[in-house]
């Protein structure tokens, strides 16, 4: 009995992991203040970016909030759910299963048509809950990139590549346990980031990719 609710557990935890992934705020808010749909709009992407892009700051700060915070809350209710139902701390690897489907929530949400965002905000999200050192690296280099390039997408491409490098190297100083496993789930994660903005990538080589602050 004890096995079988410690099973149930994580799979309750990922499926709530998913679910929450899969409340995309960049839709949820276009819809709310402007009774319209964000991926009829600019890029097509279900994100804080475009939402800027089309309706400003205001709303794409409330997206940014919402969709940072769905990573956080997915690892923190995974893990009340595994000590309240499994009855036991959560293992290590139940991090990476939440971090994993958060992500596939967000980038395809079963409440919209499987078409969401690109995981930026909601990767970090998870990253502030499992190695808020590696976010403040990332969130150095996403700074440094966008001043320079003024290019949130290639910022958003350099942070995916960093993050399972900067991963290995704290790991390695801090003699991080498990740091196999955390390397790579930031391998996929990056990865999925990286994949998830094909486009832009597309749009970077043929030169007509948007720079920040500029209107679409």
């Amino acid at each position: 009995m004890e096995n079988f609710l410690f099973v149930l557990s994580l799979v309750l935890a990922g499926v709530l992991a998913y679910l929450i992934g899969s409340m995309n705020f960049a839709i949820i808010v276009t819809r709310l203040l402007a009774h319209k749909d964000i991926r009829d709009f600019g890029s097509g992407n279900a994100g804080m970016t475009n939402v800027l892009r089309t309706l400003g700051k205001g709303p794409a700060v409330l997206v940014t909030v919402g969709d940072f915070c769905k990573g956080l809350v997915s690892v923190l209710l995974g893990h009340l759910l595994v000590q309240w139902i499994g009855g036991t701390e959560p293992p290590y690897y139940l991090d990476y299963i939440i971090a994993l489907l958060v992500m596939l929530g967000h980038c395809f949400p079963v409440f919209y048509g499987f078409k969401g965002g690109k995981g930026i905000l909601v990767s970090a999200g998870v990253i502030l809950a499992l190695n808020p050192p590696v976010l403040l690296g990332l969130l150095v280099i996403f700074l440094i990139v966008v001043a320079c390039t003024r290019i949130v997408s290639v910022a958003s491409i350099t942070v995916a590549a960093a993050y399972p490098v900067l991963t290995l190297l704290w790991g390695l100083w801090q003699g991080t346990p498990h740091l196999l496993g955390a390397t790579l789930s930031a391998l996929v994660i990056g990865g999925i980031v990286i994949w998830m903005h094909r486009s832009n990538i597309r749009r970077l080589l043929d030169g007509t990719e948007n720079k920040f602050g500029k209107k679409k």
